[in-house]
């Protein structure tokens, strides 16, 4: 069974439709990249994905369970959309973190503030409270800053501060994170570093990821699959492999860099041999 479901997703603003008939399916554990022009749909989709903005048809299904029908009204009630966005983890292009808390506390602010609301919390505060300390610690060690859990954010580098974003994200446990466009701040050289280390956070947490970006090597070299999209619609859902061989249309063949698919043949042809390798 698919983790997330998207069936039929379309959203207009005004006059303009941003999104029509989106439907795509997600696997745990796969990463997802959407690139796309500039006004293509893919940021209005992630936060159609977020509950910041409604759909105006369509249906979004995780593990089996719709979540969001916009023919029902029971899905779209304001009072259940706090519990709906704990489905999706978002982290953003700015960062977003506190500037008056350390890089620990950005990253067990959220847990710790929604174990208050828990019925056993008065109860068992202190194992509450201990074991969401240990899993902030663990995450801050994961990503390599624990040595940086008391600096704010000010203290910290561009990327040493996405780090902590990513963790903040993490903490929560949400089932399928959102990148928006999470390199687009840094330079080259901190978004190839972080461009690794969230491929290897993914590895080792068996995390799922929907991930926007402006960069096609980004996308290529991050991603399962790939939607390239275009005015609101999907041109092409595919593996890299096959967006690079065989594009769905003109437009997805104009759009993907012919540079990109120069690299990214060399690549392969120079991986597949190790990767097919008995040792």
């Amino acid at each position: 069974m698919a983790i997330l479901e998207v069936q039929n997703a379309s959203k207009k603003f005004a006059s303009s439709e941003v999104l029509n008939g989106i439907s795509f399916s997600l696997e745990e554990g796969e990463t997802l990249a959407i690139i796309g022009a500039s006004g293509s749909g893919k940021t209005t989709l992630l936060r159609c994905l977020n509950f910041l903005e409604r759909l105006d048809t369509g249906r979004i299904v995780v593990r089996g369970e719709v979540i969001f029908d916009a023919a029902d009204r029971q899905t779209d009630s304001d009072r259940d959309i706090r519990e709906k966005r704990l489905h999706f983890g978002l982290v953003f292009q700015n960062f977003n973190l506190f500037p008056q808390y350390t890089a620990y506390e950005n990253v067990v602010l959220a847990r710790e503030l929604a174990a208050r609301r828990q019925a056993q919390y008065r109860q068992d505060k202190k194992n509450i409270l201990d074991e969401i300390r240990q899993e902030g610690l663990a995450l801050l060690d994961q990503i390599g800053l624990s040595d940086k859990l008391d600096f704010y954010p000010h203290q910290l580098s561009g990327g040493q501060q996405q780090r902590v974003a990513i963790a903040r994200t993490l903490a929560r446990n949400p089932q399928i994170i959102l990148f928006d466009e999470p390199m687009s701040a840094l330079d080259a050289e901190t978004r190839l570093l972080l461009r690794n280390e969230i491929k290897e956070l993914q590895r080792q947490v068996n995390s799922t990821m929907i991930y926007i970006t402006h960069d096609q090597e980004e996308a290529f070299a991050l991603s399962d699959r790939i939607m390239v999209m275009d005015n609101g619609t999907i041109q092409q859902l595919d593996t890299p492999e096959a967006i690079i061989a065989n594009p769905a249309n003109p437009y997805v063949k104009k759009f993907v860099n012919d540079n990109l698919r120069i690299k990214y043949n060399s690549l392969v042809k120079y991986i597949k041999p190790i990767m097919e390798s008995p040792w």
